[in-house]
């Protein structure tokens, strides 16, 4: 089950490359052993901040949510270099400024994360268990019929948009075909890589995304209804002197359930088919254990680990503190790179296998640690398990349509997004 990527020789010293070069950006790991072998904190000169990339590190890193500020990590890379001019424009045509409440600093994040956790705890999940694999298993239909594919555009980012659409009780039809642009708006916001030009542009939609989510949640206060908004608008605490969420605070809330949940399990999904094209071995594995609800979920957890959908998130230090053996002054701009944290052989042995019954799969950090833990981490789980479940059961002999060279990464610090993924596959008999 060996993954057959060639590891990068290298005799030490001074690592010149950046890690904002594109073909870096689309093929890493050679590049994130360099820096956990030779600078596992190394400040990068092009993108003036640090990449922070072994496991142990990020680890210390997350679990000092006061020290690493991810609050001020957020405020520093959003819309890099253009942020008073976003913020005018959302202020202005976009119905405000709503910056990420989810992930301020303790102790606004401790408040808000409870009132989350009502509308997306494990009973929640469960409850909409029976839906969510009902529309997966309408998309595997759909396509179990085609001659040809993109995983990407024509199956993980429809299926997915649908799916929060359901969860959130937005119309299908009226928001599927603009939720894939808003993300894509949004998420360019913190990938470190658009233009001034692309900032306006992103900027518009965004505020037709504001707009959008500002209606629905205006609806439900009206009149509840069997969905996610209204349950967080009527959340509420009461050992606390703000028990619910204000109007801001659910716009943004319902503004990240819709874009991050969309767009990280659409990436992960996209991954999953990705490996199915390229690995007939774990094809014929998967589909052995599809009924062994422990031998699957050690399967996620592994495809996890192994093709993260996030790359890095950010921190700023809020105080000078060593960290990997450099001391980071105050107000340092930092990298926490995941997905090398997921490569560390310190940690994995032979991490670029995928080996599912690995004793310590549950050590990746896919879905980050510590406070900031992802909200969405068992709803996301969830519907990566039954996409896995239902396209084994329909498909067969899936082969990508285009050599493996051909296929190209979206160019983000964040994410870790194919492009396009085109397949052909059979319908099993």
């Amino acid at each position: 089950m060996a993954d057959t990527s060639e590891a990068c020789p290298h005799a030490g010293g001074a690592i010149t490359f950046t890690l904002a070069d594109a073909d870096i950006l689309g093929a890493p790991h050679d590049y994130y052993q360099r820096l956990r072998d030779d600078g596992p904190v190394h400040f990068d000169e092009t993108l003036n901040c640090w990449l922070v990339s072994r496991h142990e590190d990020i680890s210390e890193v997350l679990k000092d949510g006061v020290t690493f500020s991810q609050e001020m990590g957020w405020k520093t890379q959003f819309a890099q270099g253009y942020f008073d001019e976003l913020k005018a424009i959302l202020e202005r045509d976009g119905g405000g400024y709503f910056p990420e409440v989810l992930l301020l600093d303790p102790p606004g994040h401790t408040r808000i994360r409870k009132l989350l956790n009502q509308a997306l705890g494990a009973r929640t999940v469960e409850m909409l268990r029976p839906r969510i694999e009902r529309l997966i298993d309408d998309w595997v239909e759909r396509i179990e019929g085609s001659q040809g594919v993109d995983a990407v555009s024509d199956f993980a980012i429809p299926l997915t948009i649908d799916i929060m659409c359901e969860q959130l009780g937005f119309p299908q039809a009226e928001a599927a075909d603009k939720i894939q642009a808003w993300a894509r708006a949004y998420i360019d916001q913190v990938g470190g890589m658009q233009s001034h030009e692309d900032m306006q542009a992103n900027a518009a939609l965004i505020c037709d995304l504001q707009n959008f989510i500002i209606a629905r949640v205006r609806e439900r206060e009206d009149g509840r209804r069997e969905d996610m908004i209204s349950d967080l608008i009527h959340a509420v605490l009461e050992d606390d002197d703000e028990a619910s969420l204000t109007f801001e605070e659910t716009v943004a809330l319902t503004r990240g359930l819709l874009l991050a949940g969309n767009d990280t399990t659409a990436i992960a999904i996209s991954n999953f088919m990705l490996l199915m094209a390229t690995r007939p071995d774990l094809a014929e594995y998967v589909t052995s254990i599809l009924d062994d609800n422990r031998a699957m979920n050690r399967f996620v957890e592994e495809l996890l680990r192994l093709m993260p959908p996030v790359r890095g998130l950010f921190r700023v230090t809020m105080k000078e503190v060593e960290l990997g053996g450099v001391t980071l002054p105050a107000n340092a701009h930092i990298c926490i790179l995941f997905a090398s944290a997921n490569d560390d052989e310190r940690v994995f042995s032979c991490p670029r296998d995928f080996d599912a019954g690995r004793e310590n799969v549950n050590r990746h950090l896919a879905f980050g640690g510590g406070i900031h833990l992802c909200a969405g981490i068992s709803l996301s789980r969830m519907e990566i398990k039954a996409v896995i479940q239902s396209v084994m059961t329909r498909l067969e002999k899936i082969e990508l349509a285009v050599p493996v060279e051909e296929l190209t990464y979206t160019p983000s610090m964040t994410s870790m997004a194919l492009e396009a993924l085109p397949l052909r596959f059979s319908k099993r008999a």
